[in-house]
């Protein structure tokens, strides 16, 4: 097995994090793999928002529903990264919608949030990526501006307990050839 495959393997959606802080390096290398992630044309749509604040996590935290289970220790993480996209940049030609999906600032976050969780699993660091809030109430915590929209919350730190992996199913299940 090749170390990305145990890499991919091995990373874990993470809700509770030991007393230590991310640092600075830790933080840029994350960021890096973002820097390389692919985009549509490179539009590189993705901005991000580091937090470290308490203040901020914990009004953060408040905002998160009591349904979501990341709720309870989300302002215990270290960090907590704000990803948001520039909208009407990626899947847009001289400014015209090229897509029958409309703007694609959603799938090239999914990549650099892929890139984010990836790389922080290979520095022996935790993620959980939360989609469960109200991202207008949480952008406007955080200042996102107009024209952007806030999409996920990824807490980061390092994690209290290995977990196991839950199940997955097997590649014949949803794999097709040639026709679905």
């Amino acid at each position: 097995m090749s170390d990305l495959m145990g890499i991919i393997k091995g990373r874990r959606s993470v809700r509770k994090y030991q007393e230590r802080d991310v640092s600075d390096e830790a933080l840029n290398q994350i960021l890096e793999s973002v820097k390389w992630s692919p985009s549509w044309a490179n539009t590189q749509c993705w901005e991000i928002i580091a937090v470290r604040g308490q203040g901020l996590k914990e009004k953060i935290q408040e905002i998160l529903p009591k349904t979501n289970p990341a709720r309870k220790h989300f302002a215990e993480a270290p960090m907590v990264l704000a990803i948001c996209g520039k909208l009407e940049s990626s899947g847009f030609y001289k400014g015209q919608v090229t897509t029958k999906f409309g703007d694609w600032f959603m799938y090239d976050l999914g990549i650099a949030t892929q890139s984010i969780c990836l790389m922080a699993h290979d520095l022996g660091l935790g993620t959980v990526v939360i989609g469960l809030f109200d991202h207008d109430r949480v952008g406007e915590a955080l200042g996102v501006p107009e024209g952007y929209e806030l999409v996920s919350l990824i807490p980061v730190g390092y994690p209290t307990k290995d977990s196991a992996a839950p199940k997955r199913r097997e590649i014949s299940e949803f794999t097709h050839y040639d026709k679905f």
